[in-house]
């Protein structure tokens, strides 16, 4: 049988074909006029996605580079910060900020449970010396979604700004950067804006580039006053990646013609399905704040977590991605973002059917993709 590669992952997630094509135009150079207007249109694109009247800067590495330029463009040595670490990601914030000197106060959160914006505002209540609060808007790791709208109410009355990893979650589920008052935002090419790794992207608020002015941190190539100065020029302080901005530009136009409401319902329907799904086969959640962006799924007693995904990926070709650090081996992640679509829901509830029954576990088969078809069917246009 001829085996197709199914990509579910949170991240690199599947690329629509047009915009894959984009790339095998021939290279321009990054210091024209021609490269200078598609680099711009991608700009304002970002903003768009963003949601922000602010500069959105590109950079050329992963978004753990945004992260990185975040903290070394805002903060100076010794200064106190809060971060909140409810998963891999939460807990890069704060390697990042301890790997500049910052006094970290991490506030370590069982993966998959939710923190509130009245837990946060005790937080800066104890450590009112704090000058950035660095927190998830959707946590890979465990399919968890954070209250950054609260964060924002609550650092609005604060001296200290917001600064928020978007990387998954922005442009699949609401975050107005500017509406809800966070003060930098991070994000990356490879989740919901559609394209290849290699590209990242962050915004500062007013309030955060009075401290990028102030910063004296070490930093050459995450120096967000670098990019400040050259977007006003049209272009980057280094050599971008050309192919890769070219490609951004097709799916942005994608994403606009699409428009950011109609694609945050179609990460809701996706979502929605895969819940019920593995739901109906008796799987239990592992958040109690589960996003739209990827389901994070307990594996169930008895049947070994490892050799589930291997099998899905090996044996199926359905990629999904395991569990990682404390949940290696006891969850698995299947994603629901980007250039997806429903029947990307039924595959990998299919997938995931044929492998538990391989497997020995026991239920009803079929329940699963019935219970997401019935989801699908209600909301399909």
């Amino acid at each position: 049988m001829i085996k197709k590669y199914y990509l579910l992952s949170p991240g690199p997630t599947p690329v629509p074909e047009n915009v894959l094509s984009a790339a095998a135009n021939p290279i321009i150079h990054h210091r024209t006029p021609e490269f200078s207007d598609i680099f711009m249109e991608v700009t304002e694109g970002l903003k768009y996605v963003f949601e922000t009247e602010q500069d959105v800067f590109v950079l050329t590495s992963s978004g753990t580079g945004a992260m990185e330029a975040a903290v070394c463009s805002t903060l100076n040595p010794g200064e106190k910060v809060i971060t909140l670490s409810g998963g891999k990601f939460g807990e890069r914030w704060g390697q990042i900020c301890r790997s500049y000197g910052a006094e970290v106060r991490e506030v370590i959160l069982e993966w998959g449970e939710p923190f509130s914006k009245d837990q946060l505002a005790e937080e800066l209540k104890a450590n009112p010396e704090t000058k950035a609060v660095f927190a998830t808007l959707s946590e890979t790791s465990s399919g968890t979604v954070y209250d950054i709208q609260g964060f924002g109410e609550v650092l609005a009355k604060s001296d200290a700004i917001l600064v928020v990893d978007g990387i998954s979650g922005l442009g699949a589920t609401p975050c107005p950067v500017d509406g809800w008052k966070v003060d930098v935002m991070v994000a990356g090419s490879q989740k919901s804006f559609m394209i290849p790794p290699g590209l990242a992207y962050l915004s500062f608020s007013p309030k955060a580039w009075d401290l990028v002015e102030k910063s004296t941190l070490p930093k050459f190539y995450f120096d967000a006053k670098k990019y400040k100065k050259n977007l006003e020029k049209r272009t980057t302080p280094y050599t971008p990646a050309v192919s890769l901005i070219i490609q951004q530009k097709k799916a942005l136009d994608i994403i606009k013609s699409v428009g950011l409401e109609k694609l945050f319902e179609h990460h809701r329907i996706l979502g929605d399905a895969t819940r019920a799904g593995v739901k109906a086969i008796g799987l239990e959640l592992l958040s109690k704040s589960p996003g739209n962006i990827l389901t994070a799924v307990k594996v169930p007693a008895g049947i070994d977590g490892l050799k589930l995904v291997k099998t899905m990926q090996g044996k199926y070709m359905a990629y999904i991605a395991g569990g990682q650090d404390p949940y290696k081996g006891k969850i698995f992640r299947i994603a629901h973002l980007g250039y997806m679509g429903g029947f990307d829901i039924i595959t990998a509830l299919t997938a995931l059917e044929m492998t538990l029954s391989e497997l020995g576990f026991d239920f009803e088969r079929g329940s699963a993709v019935g219970a997401a078809e019935a989801i699908l069917k209600e909301n399909w246009e």
